[in-house]
This record gives structure tokens, sequence and C-alpha cells, in this order.
């Protein structure tokens, strides 16, 4: 006859619920379940929504729920870890649903960036275009560009485009800058001119911030407070800009970390221009900003060759050098620190390998070898690596193995490789924007998909055979009436002829 509210017996004591409870939060889900096994009143207590809603929370899952949301937490967690477990193994055995992010008349795909699903991709014809993958009924909208005066010719072909969750900005061949708000509609907001081509461009992942380099001069636009555009430092710098970041969580004017050849700047809006690293005779190759870190891949040449090229880690609180990694004899192509998991990095070389390095130790927990041209995009999580290759392949790795789970091919370079927990987006970016043949006509079709380049979206959340998730180009039925066809490809499976 206790009083199974107010009151839990602890052997011999008896103590109120709230403090059976405080102790009950120090156990993980195995012991609640033993200690649910007990007695009823041990069971009532071990059940408790709030436990289960903080071990839901220590995991991981459900991070922007409150406790209210959910009617029973122990069911939310198992449904979660059923859910991860299911995605593993879907990443492991391809098993998913596979499409293409395809615009068809005559365009060739010039660059490619994405923002938690949202892909962002700019054409030769001038074209910027969006997909949002994380629904399947949705079009893709073209964003307007600056209207060109009369008699302007051809409009320019995009150089770059990069996303966020909210701007847009692509920058174009004849210098100039267009950015659109995602929540705004399909206008420019902002629009700004360079007198000579761009050669990087950059946007805060969190911000509001867009950082331009065209010849020797560094420009930062970014709104104030009343959401008028401005333009809070503008930087000269010695050599031509090969990499450009804007530095991720900063409160106040934004900060860019440049790369001119053999010099790294980091470019504050109260300092002309702060030289990071400069060694005469070693130029910079990739580079990577995280809040607080860049990293970026250094060549040696000349009378240094027997030093091997490195990635160099410095602080942008102290400006120091943190540590040195990587021994190798090829050229590090690419570098990814913002999305690795903390104290590790990952990297491609030109020697065909993924390295996945621990920071704290400064040595390499994992290096796989498979793409003979040298790798050209990476980005890892905790268990796998996806990796692309000059050659168009696409490789996913389990890195504790280090062993290549599967991959996919296409004709032309990967240059962006991104992916969350249950989707996979790639962009194979062609390197020749005016292939031989074409006609001049803007909608000329004769310009073939093989020289277009093309953006792969993979959803491994579709439970899915994968013989039914190949490619279309190897899914034709053969009932077309054309002689010819290009795109005809393999029929897998053959019982669909």
């Amino acid at each position: 006859f206790q009083n199974e509210i107010n009151e839990v017996p602890f052997f011999d004591v008896q103590l109120p619920y709230e403090l059976a409870l405080k102790i009950f939060q120090y156990l993980g889900k195995a012991e609640l379940g033993r200690c649910a096994q007990v007695s009823r009143t041990w069971k009532i207590l071990a059940e408790d929504e709030v436990l289960w809603y903080r071990l839901c929370q220590q995991e991981g899952y459900l991070l922007d729920t409150s406790i209210s949301d959910h009617s029973c937490w122990k069911l939310a967690l198992k449904n979660c870890r059923a859910r991860e477990h299911m995605l593993k193994t879907n990443w492991k055995n391809r098993v998913g649903a596979v499409s293409q992010l395809r615009y068809e008349p005559g365009r060739v795909l010039c660059d490619m960036h994405c923002c938690d699903g949202v892909v962002m991709a700019g054409y030769s014809s001038g074209e910027v275009r969006l997909w949002d993958t994380r629904t399947w009924d949705y079009t893709a909208p073209v964003l307007a560009a600056v209207a060109a005066p009369a008699g302007a010719g051809a409009p320019p072909h995009v150089s770059f485009v990069r996303i966020n969750s909210s701007l847009a900005v692509a920058a174009y061949e004849d210098g100039t800058v267009s950015v659109w708000s995602l929540l705004l509609g399909q206008e420019p907001i902002h629009h700004f001119q360079h007198n000579q081509r761009i050669q990087a461009l950059a946007l805060a992942p969190g911000g509001a911030a867009v950082a331009t380099a065209s010849g020797f001069q560094v420009k930062v636009e970014s709104p104030d407070d009343k959401g008028f555009w401005q333009t809070p430092g503008t930087f000269e710098i010695q050599k031509l800009v090969n990499f450009l970041n804007l530095v991720p969580d900063v409160t106040g004017r934004p900060v860019a970390v440049a790369a001119a050849e053999d010099i790294v700047y980091l470019l504050k809006a109260e300092d002309p221009g702060r030289i990071l690293h400069s060694v005469y005779g070693q130029p910079v190759t990739c580079l990577d900003v995280a809040a607080h870190q860049t990293a970026f891949g250094i060549k040696t040449f000349g009378w240094l060759l027997n030093e091997p090229n490195q990635i160099l880690l410095y602080n942008l609180e102290t400006n120091q050098c943190v540590t040195k990694v990587g021994n190798s004899m090829g050229d590090f192509s690419c570098v990814n620190l913002h999305s690795s998991p903390p104290n590790m990095l990952v990297a491609g070389n030109k020697d065909r390998r993924v390295r996945v390095f621990d920071l704290r130790c400064g040595q390499p927990v994992c290096s796989v070898c498979g793409h003979q041209l040298g790798v050209s995009a990476v980005q890892m999580d905790e268990w796998k690596i996806v990796s692309g290759g000059e050659e168009g392949l696409v490789c996913v790795w389990d890195q504790r193995m280090a062993t290549k789970l599967w991959e996919m091919h296409a004709r032309h370079p990967v240059r962006h490789v991104w992916f969350n927990s249950h989707s996979l987006i790639t962009a194979n970016i062609p390197e020749e924007k005016n292939p031989r043949g074409s006609s001049i006509t803007d909608d000329d079709p004769s310009l073939h998909r093989k020289y277009r380049g093309v953006i792969y979206c993979y959803e491994f959340s579709v439970d899915q055979l994968a013989v039914d998730s190949v490619l279309p180009i190897c899914r034709s039925s053969y009932d077309e009436v054309t002689g010819y066809n290009y795109n005809i490809g393999l029929a897998v499976p053959y019982d669909s002829i």
C-alpha cells in the first residue's frame, strides 16, 4: 500500500519521487530497462518521460523539440534509432532512389552549390535555377538576373554560385554579382559590378555576407541593420586570389580568409589585411575554413623537393599554426574541415588517395585509394567518407574498414559533394563551357547531354531495391519509334525489354 505517486521505496528507505528521479537520471537505456523489472513503482519511475526525453537529447535526436511534442519518448527514441540503423544499412548497400536534376535545352552546367538539400545551379546561358530536393513535387524556378542594356548581346556565363539558408549569390563572367533572398521571390535584392573577371566567390554559411575577389582586390558586401547593403571592407592583395572563404559564426563585421598563390590573408574590416601565412615557393593548393580555424594545403617544389606536401592548420584567434599534417609527394587538391567531426579533417590528393587526419595527434587514421586522376571533392562523417574524382567517379567508403562500399561514374569531373544522414548530392561539371560542334543559338538542342554536366540526388530514406534505383539512362524500355537515340543505353533488368 505504498503511495506510488509521492514516495518510491529504495531498499529500506522511502524517497520522494523527485529525488528518486534525480538518481535515475544518471542511468542509461539498459539500466533503466533493468530497473523497470524490479517492481511496479520502479517501472513507473524508469519510464518517466523526463528521463527518456533527456536520453533522446543526449544521443542527438529531435534536438529542436520540447518534451510536450511526444506522448511517449521511449518509443520516440526507439523509432529514431531504428531509422538511423535503416539509413546506415541503405547507405552501405546503396538502397534508395537516384534522380537527376537536369536542365535540358542545350545548356552547360557551370557551377553548383547546395545547402540543406536546396540546390543552386548556374548555366552557360546565364540562367540560375533552384531545386528543393526535400519535396518531390518542387519545380525548379529561374532566378531573374539584372536586365542587360539593349544591344549587349548574349548573356554572360555564370562563373560561381553560392547558397545558404537565406541568400543565393551568382557571379557572372563579365564581373557582375547578383544576390537573391530565398524569402522574397525571384528578383535580385542586391547587385554590384567588378571591372574584371571574378576569380573567387564566398558566402557566409549562416549570415548575409558576400565576398568576391577580382584582380588584386577583395570586396566584402553585407547588409546593415535596416537591410541596406554596404561595403564594410575592400582589400588590396599583392597577388591574384585563388581561394576565398568567409569565417562562419562571426558576430559583427564579416571576416574573410583568402589564399593568393603562396600567401594566406586574414581580412578583417578594421585591418588593412593581415598575412596569416607566407612562404616563398610554396603555393596554396586548397583551402577550407571553420568557425575558429582554417586549413590549407601547400605545395613544395624547386629546391624544397625533399620536403613533402602538407596541410597546415591555423588558429584564427591567435593567428598561429596549430599543427601540420600529411606527408605526401602529391598535391593536396581538396580539404574539408567545416563539416568534419570534431578534431578530424579529411583531404584529397592528386596521388589518388583520400586521407583522414586526427588533429590531436597529427597522424592519418584512414587512407584509401580509388581515383585515377586525383581527388576533387570530399566529405566525411563519423563512419563514412564520400569522395569525387577528376575522372567523374563518386566513391562511398567505410572509414573504419577503409574499404569501398560502392561507386557511381559520370562523364565529367566531380566538383561538389554534399550529404546528410539520408541524402547525397553530387555535381559533375564539365571543364569546357563551349564544346566543339555546338551552335551559337540559345535554344540549340544539338548540344548533347554528354557535354552538359549533371547533378545527381541520392535519397536513402526510400526503401527501394538497388535494381530499381539505377540511373534513367539504364532503364530504357525500347519502345521509342525513332531509329537512333543515344540515350537508349542498357536495360537493367532485361525483363523490361
